[in-house]
């Protein structure tokens, strides 16, 4: 296919962080699989900051390859925010993630292609026989994707997989920050997206380094909370910190109430009671909460009226002069 400036079937968007040694074979790979979809397609390399020889190597594809376009943000900001660039930046009705380091298969792609051909928004890549490190990488992922199943009510057996593929409508309204990335099917459900997920061919590492480790899996908890409450509340946070304070507040007028039939009942004064201070400690806390809920309130309707602001500052953008 030639060159795609303009709107395309298929984007390939990959983000690359110090992966010289991969780039060149999977640019190969990734053509060959795609070279018999006879349809529009483009690759999109977002260079995330690598301090290798990675970006140089991107180039010279960029320059050899009419549908290859490679953007160099100006620091490493983080696979979600690559992630972010490319979308941005890719024109494919179809998007599809990949990993760089050679362990996803390009030649699952057109498999995905076809099972969003069936009605989806978005197909999930598994990888139902991963090779890596057992305690390191699969326990935790394991624990994590149960843990996102269960709180999101979105049911995959692999979030952390790059290789997905997305009808481009379901990620143009998302906005991407932190680690974010890997909860996109959920984000997608909450706008009515159909999601499934195929088991997909996992490749072990043959060069360069993991960039990830069991520390990311603490963020990933971390990032969960804000998903929950950016799902179940971000219209309306004053339903989670005012039904809190509520509920302290109510918890703060029993224990007084206590108090009062200690006082009647045993003759107990308050001052001797320490539920006097749990009391007002309650009282405080709930008050507290209800004006924070109010505080959020505010800051959710600032956040609906300016979202303009980028996760990422583009340095470059390569594209062949073809």
């Amino acid at each position: 296919m030639g060159p795609v400036s303009e709107p395309c079937f298929l984007s390939v968007v990959i983000p690359v962080y110090n992966e010289e040694e991969n780039v060149e074979p999977l640019h190969q790979s990734v053509v060959t699989a795609l070279s018999g979809l006879n349809r529009s397609y483009e690759i999109v390399y977002v260079d995330d900051g690598s301090t290798d020889g990675s970006l140089a190597k991107l180039e010279k594809i960029a320059e050899a390859s009419p549908f290859a376009t490679v953007i160099q943000l100006r620091r490493n900001f983080g696979q979600t925010a690559a992630m972010a660039a490319g979308i941005d930046h890719a024109c494919g009705e179809i998007i599809v993630f990949l990993d760089a380091d050679l362990q996803n298969d390009p030649a699952d792609i057109p498999m995905l292609l076809a099972k969003l051909d069936e009605g989806y928004d978005l197909v999930s890549g598994w990888r139902k026989n991963r090779q890596d490190n057992w305690f390191w990488r699969k326990l935790p992922s394991t624990v994590a994707n149960r843990i996102i199943s269960f709180t999101t009510g979105v049911h995959l057996h692999d979030y952390g997989c790059t290789l997905k593929a997305y009808r481009s409508e379901v990620l143009k309204g998302i906005r991407l920050y932190g680690e974010m990335h890997r909860f996109i099917p959920a984000f997608a459900r909450q706008v009515g997206a159909t999601v499934t997920e195929l088991p997909v061919n996992h490749r072990p590492r043959v060069h360069g380094q993991s960039k990830y480790g069991i520390g990311r899996t603490f963020r990933v908890v971390l990032d969960l909370a804000t998903v929950k409450f950016l799902a179940s509340f971000s219209g309306n946070p004053i339903y989670l910190f005012g039904g809190s304070g509520l509920v302290f507040i109510g918890l703060s007028l029993i224990t007084g109430l206590i108090m009062v039939l200690n006082k009647l009942l045993y003759g107990i004064y308050f001052i001797q009671s320490p539920l006097l201070l749990l009391s007002a400690l309650l009282f405080i806390l709930g008050f507290q909460s209800i004006l924070l809920g109010l505080t959020a309130e505010l800051l959710v309707r600032t956040y609906h009226e300016s979202q303009g602001k980028l996760t990422y500052v583009i340095r470059r953008i390569f594209r062949s002069k073809e």
